[in-house]
């Protein structure tokens, strides 16, 4: 099976013109998210570019040591975003988070690149930074739903959560309907994105392995891995996120401190 063809500027700015749809429709529409759009777009290039760049040196070099410096600066930015994306405090939670993303991806990566892959070289670029920015990814949506989730419940329904502690319950559970309920709300897109592979949707991994001359089976193989991968890391770093972050956002008296939020 012959690999993809090259993509030229020009045909990738022809890529670029289907922009005129979506465009067009929110001018028209008055939705008024050209220019977000507009940005977004300038920024998933100028990023993917430069990530492209790093990428040819990263294989280049191929150090052990950067490549595990990389996917620790990339838990790095995706713990950023979370707190971002969710409205949390930086002081507060991004510790907790960060060891969260450290222990979920890290262990699901280690275990996919010598479990399952079976490669002698597991830090290899092509799947340490590769793999693990597919795992980080997915993570941070889940822990964005997640964490805004549990804290927010928590303030909306604080009288349900009140009143469980002064029947006498512990911490641990009074807070376990709204644990469950978060780690719920997390699983479920991707869970419903999971049923549908295959028959609604082509995964990205599949695709690419298929356009770069892969025979399907060994496509679908790897995506079946990829996906399964991917659910344990989101549901390790997810419920991480919250176990840790719940041990420094409540008091002595099991009530929520001061500041944790941003405006």
């Amino acid at each position: 099976m012959e690999a993809a063809p090259d993509i030229g500027i020009m045909r990738l700015m022809a890529a670029f013109g289907l922009l005129v749809i979506p465009v067009g429709l929110s001018l028209f529409m008055k939705l008024g998210i050209a220019r977000q759009l507009f940005i977004s777009a300038g920024r998933m290039t100028g990023q993917l570019f430069l990530m492209g760049i790093l990428l040819v040196y990263l294989f280049r070099w191929d150090n052990p040591w950067l490549n595990i410096a990389w996917v620790m600066v990339m838990m790095f930015f995706a713990c950023f975003a979370a707190m971002v994306n969710s409205k949390i405090s930086f002081r507060h939670f991004f510790a907790p988070v960060f060891l969260s993303y450290f222990i979920g991806t890290g262990f699901v990566l280690l275990f996919f690149n010598s479990v399952v892959i079976g490669y002698e070289n597991i830090f290899t670029a092509r799947l340490m930074v590769v793999v693990g920015g597919m795992l980080l990814g997915n993570s941070l949506k889940g822990t964005v739903i997640g964490i805004s989730n549990y804290y927010e419940s928590i303030r909306k329904d604080n009288k349900r959560y009140l009143y469980l502690l002064s029947l006498g319950a512990t911490r641990q559970e009074a807070l376990l309907p709204f644990f469950r309920d978060a780690l719920l709300a997390a699983m479920r897109p991707f869970l419903a994105n999971m049923a549908t592979m295959g028959i609604v949707s082509l995964p990205g991994m599949m695709t690419g392995q298929i356009l770069s001359g892969a025979s399907p089976e060994t496509a679908i193989k790897y995506q079946i891995a990829i996906v399964l991968a991917i659910f344990a890391a989101l549901t390790i770093s997810v419920s991480l996120s919250i176990y840790f972050s719940s041990r420094r956002a409540f008091d002595d008296y099991g009530i929520l401190k001061a500041g944790l939020f941003r405006k």
